[in-house]
């Protein structure tokens, strides 16, 4: 498979955007093309009308095919070459614009979704990634369809299919993957307020609203209560995650705790375990916070440490991040030491430490290339300073993660 690395990678990348990506064949069942337990619920209807070889007919080679379902969130498959099996990879679902409240209306009439529900379907929409057509993926997409099918070498195909309105109210569905919101105000209120106390680092609140918002009392009107309560998770870890990005967390570190999470969520065995592990969400995020938060920083060390986050890679020094705001290095480092209570030198080294635990834990890269990605092109030096750091050398540690 001459494509393979690009490949790879973007279904890597798609990943880390939290957008359901699938290499599936017609063997495969529509529970595989819908394995992510959100896309599972989004494709209900899907399911119900098609197989897999009626959703994805007879793909040709050298096309792109793209469509959307009931609750206008989009999909994309293409047939791989080279793939004796029948490879396709399918994409989605993910959204291709915000949701508006007009659209959202618009989506309940199409679905007969009663009003006292809409707010259930707002949070779940509201949840999957958008991805606009001026995006990075979409220019990913582009490269590799290029290195499957060469430059102008395919075309793009809307697949139209039968959009027939449900005869019926499909509430129910609801029902078995979100929590019963027989009070949705007094609800309302308390996620509001769970918000605010992940958003600020209290711990202690946002534990005790928790029990309150999650008590896993609700309703449940399918056999299937594990799917229920994995959705459920998966929404809470989606708001805890915009929470802690409202408290000023930089997304490099909520992206490493979210992928985790959902991880974790996954593999929930019992109904038991989601009262737990909903704390655990919501401690993660409070805790995150409170190590990571800029938002008590002044604008100047706020923008230092969000030039460090984003040029992890690059030559960091005091005389650059003082010439990207046109300070002088005395006056930087002065009230940086002040604010933090390191020296830029300190907490550069400190970052890329972190963001190379990060890369040892979620990635397969050697560890010299994670060196070179951390700004730390010495290996040597590397992992000596990792070992200080973090208590152990980098393959050490790698190990210890990966056994965890």
């Amino acid at each position: 498979m001459y494509y393979k690395n690009e490949l790879k990678f973007f279904c890597n990348t798609l990943s880390k955007k939290h957008i359901d990506n699938q290499i599936i064949t017609s063997k495969s069942k529509m529970s595989d093309v819908f394995s992510n337990s959100l896309a599972s619920f989004c494709g209900t209807e899907l399911q119900k009308k098609y197989t897999v070889s009626g959703l994805i007919p007879d793909p040709k080679a050298n096309k792109l095919y793209s469509f959307k379902d009931s609750f206008s969130l989009s999909y994309l498959y293409m047939l791989l070459p080279d793939a004796d099996d029948g490879s396709v990879l399918f994409i989605g679902p993910y959204a291709s614009a915000p949701f508006s409240s007009e659209k959202i209306s618009e989506i309940c009439s199409k679905n007969k979704i009663e009003a006292n529900n809409r707010a259930v379907l707002e949070k779940l929409l509201y949840s999957f990634t958008v991805i606009e057509e001026n995006s990075t993926v979409f220019t990913m997409l582009e490269l590799l369809c290029e290195a499957m099918w060469g430059v102008g070498g395919y075309d793009t195909v809307d697949v139209n299919y039968d959009k027939t309105e449900p005869s019926s109210p499909i509430i129910d569905e609801f029902d078995e993957v979100m929590v019963d919101m027989k009070n949705i105000e007094a609800r309302y209120e308390i996620e509001n307020e769970l918000i605010e106390s992940v958003k600020n680092g209290q711990t202690h609140k946002a534990v005790q609203l928790i029990s309150k918002f999650s008590s896993f009392d609700f309703e449940m009107r399918t056999q299937d209560q594990l799917r229920t309560g994995k959705n459920y998770c998966i929404i809470l870890n989606t708001l805890m995650r915009k929470a802690a990005e409202g408290g000023g967390v930089h997304p490099l570190y909520l992206d490493s705790v979210s992928s985790s999470l959902a991880k974790k969520i996954e593999l929930v065995q019992s109904i038991k375990e989601f009262e737990p592990i909903a704390e655990e969400i919501v401690r993660t995020y409070c805790r995150l916070v409170r190590r990571n938060s800029t938002n008590s920083y002044s604008p100047l060390v706020q923008k230092a440490i969000v030039t460090i986050d984003t040029n992890m890679s690059s030559a960091l020094s005091l005389s650059y991040l003082a010439q990207e705001q046109k300070v002088s290095p005395g006056y930087l480092s002065t009230i940086f030491k002040k604010e933090t209570g390191q020296s830029v030198t300190e907490f550069i080294r400190s970052r890329r430490i972190k963001h190379a635990a990060h890369l040892l834990a979620t990635t397969h890269m050697q560890i010299q290339s994670v060196a070179k990605h951390c700004g730390i092109p010495d290996v040597q030096y590397f992992s000596k300073t990792f070992k200080r750091e973090m208590g152990q050398p980098p393959k050490d540690y790698r190990s210890a993660i990966k056994n965890i």
